[in-house]
């Protein structure tokens, strides 16, 4: 056709043009349009068809109306839709095509379906990539049917749907590329749709439904099958009175239940239904329970943060963790207990409103606590094996008892360094301390190693400010002297500001290890363990002494005693010279 053209001269396409433009006139033909055309003549090869208006008869290869399904039916005289191509080619001859004319007319029909929304009839022909090949039943076109369109369900094997006519939803069209893609899905949902708002009309609520059938399980509640024709779904919240975790606590697969209809959606096409409601709620009986009164209850499961256990049939509660027991640390309920011992609890709390009750195991046994406190009171002496150390405490299990009493660092020794101390200490070994606190309410018990032994504080109890203790010293540095009073364990520091009265004294130089000295109580604090030493108010209460004692006041000459501050550079000039 593109060489046909290229040789078209002017005069040539004018005359065509003013040949389509007369036939236009008269007969309404022209190139692009489909016209029908009749049957006078059928051969072995060829059709031939008379179209008025023009000049020759058009021919039709009987190879192209076989391949559309016509040719049985066809016969001189009938009459056929052709698709006019080219009025006429470089031959003279008439072009024409049936199977564009039928193609053109399917995708009118489908575009109409399209538009209208509405189904169309076909047939699946074969398998493809992805999909199937779907024929429109009325015009032979071709579609691709999704393979998540052919069904609502996953199916294995679709030679059943083979060939068979049924119906199918335009979901998209493309006339440019003459693509179109259908779904059965969506016909087979829509009916679907339409059955169930017609079941869901013959339930209401508070209908009975008999033998419902257990169809499957999910974290939330139970599917059944009700009658054959409608699936609903039980929530867990509805199953029981009592905690249910999972359906498959209560319910098997394919056991019979009684249901009652307790909600019905007609928007959302759901049905909602109840087991537990049509037995009487198990909640109302507990008036019959008082708090804090000892109870024989039923172990029904075990889990690793308790137990839960029955009151009553329907009647279940948590027993938790922390109620099992006084003294064990994360104690277990699968260790202590098994499914379907009856233990003592007592009721701890009955909340009717959010129907909730909780029991506890330890209270049906005394504290040991309280039962050490009568034998072992504060300030008493026990023994006991350290069963772990951390960076700042020591647990020691008392003997004679479940209890693990807590000895800080700081009670170890009144003397040396906490943290030093504790390094001294090890697993299993026994300790003898005293009892310094007790609190049942917290289960606490805290002991002290020290307190065993003398407080070397207790050596300044008859002593106050502005008495004058004899110290050894133990050290000297820039900040001042290191010194332990005669008779005490007691190391104190005197502070370089308050060595002399006289700043250029104020040495610490001037003192040798060894020596003993003079030297007032500045501060005495024995609750906060806190004494102070100077020999600087040593001086100062001296020199006030002798001022009272001499004949001037006014004059520091006549005091019958040099200062300590003389008294010591001599010291120190005899020890030069020696």
């Amino acid at each position: 056709m593109e060489i046909y053209n290229s040789l078209e001269t002017k005069a040539s396409k004018e005359f065509k043009d003013l040949l389509n433009g007369q036939l236009s006139k008269t007969k309404n033909i022209a190139e692009g349009k489909i016209i029908e055309g009749k049957v006078t003549k059928i051969t072995e090869k060829f059709i031939f068809l008379f179209i008025e208006g023009l000049k020759s008869e058009p021919i039709v290869d009987v190879n192209e109306i076989k391949t559309l399904g016509l040719l049985e039916n066809l016969k001189v005289g009938s009459k056929i839709s052709v698709l006019l191509e080219r009025i006429e080619d470089k031959n003279g001859d008439v072009l024409v095509s049936v199977s564009k004319a039928v193609k053109i007319k399917g995708w009118d029909k489908l575009v109409e379906a399209f538009e209208k929304n509405e189904p169309i009839m076909g047939k699946i022909t074969n398998k493809c990539k992805g999909g199937v090949i779907v024929e429109h039943i009325d015009t032979g076109s071709l579609m691709f049917c999704p393979g998540s369109q052919i069904s609502d369900k996953p199916l294995k094997d679709i030679s059943h749907l083979i060939n068979e006519p049924q119906k199918f939803a335009l979901i998209k069209l493309d006339k440019v590329r003459g693509n179109a893609c259908v779904s059965r899905r969506q016909i087979i949902s829509s009916n679907k749709k339409e059955d169930r708002a017609k079941i869901i009309e013959k339930y209401k609520v508070g209908d009975v439904v008999k033998n419902a059938i257990v169809k499957g399980y999910s974290s939330f509640g139970c599917f059944f099958d009700v009658n054959s024709e409608l699936d609903v779904l039980v929530h867990t919240s509805e199953l029981s009175y009592s905690r249910v975790n999972h359906p498959d606590e209560l319910l098997s697969i394919g056991a019979k239940h009684d249901l009652l209809v307790i909600s019905v959606d007609k928007d959302k096409q759901q049905v909602g239904c109840s087991i537990k409601q049509l037995s009487p709620d198990p909640f109302e009986h507990i008036s019959n329970y008082e708090l804090n009164k000892e109870y024989k209850v039923k172990v029904v499961k075990l889990m690793d943060f308790g137990a839960f256990c029955e009151l009553e049939p329907g009647l279940t509660t948590l027993l938790h963790s922390s109620e099992l027991s006084w003294t064990k640390k994360n104690p277990s309920a699968k260790k202590m207990f098994k499914i379907g011992d009856e233990i003592s609890c007592v009721i701890t709390e009955i909340d009717k409103e959010k129907r909730r009750v909780s029991i506890s195991h330890r209270l049906t046994q005394e504290n040991p606590i309280n039962i050490f406190e009568k034998k072992h009171p504060v300030d008493s002496t026990v023994e006991g094996i350290i069963s772990s150390i951390n960076d700042y405490a020591i647990y020691l299990k008392i003997d004679g008892f479940e209890l693990d009493g807590f000895l800080h660092a700081n009670d170890l020794s009144y003397e040396k360094n906490p943290e030093e101390e504790i390094k001294k200490y090890k697993k299993g070994q026994k300790l003898k301390v005293k009892v310094l606190e007790i609190k049942p309410d917290q289960q606490k018990l805290r002991i002290g190693l020290k307190q065993t032994q003398t407080d070397p504080f207790e050596w300044f109890k008859d002593k106050k400010v502005n008495d004058t203790l004899t110290v050894k010293i133990l050290n000297t540095d820039n900040r001042g002297l290191t010194v332990q009073p005669e008779g005490s364990r007691i190391e104190l520091q005197i502070k370089k500001s308050q060595i002399a009265i006289n700043a250029a004294d104020a040495r610490p130089s001037r003192f040798i290890t060894g020596d003993r000295i003079d030297a007032a109580i500045q501060e005495i604090d024995l609750k906060k363990r806190k004494v102070s030493l100077s020999i600087k108010l040593l001086e100062e209460l001296q020199n006030k002494k002798a001022l009272e004692m001499g004949s001037d006041p006014l004059s520091g000459r006549q005091l019958p005693f040099s200062s300590l501050s003389d008294k010591l550079d001599k010291k120190e000039k005899k020890k030069k010279k020696d």
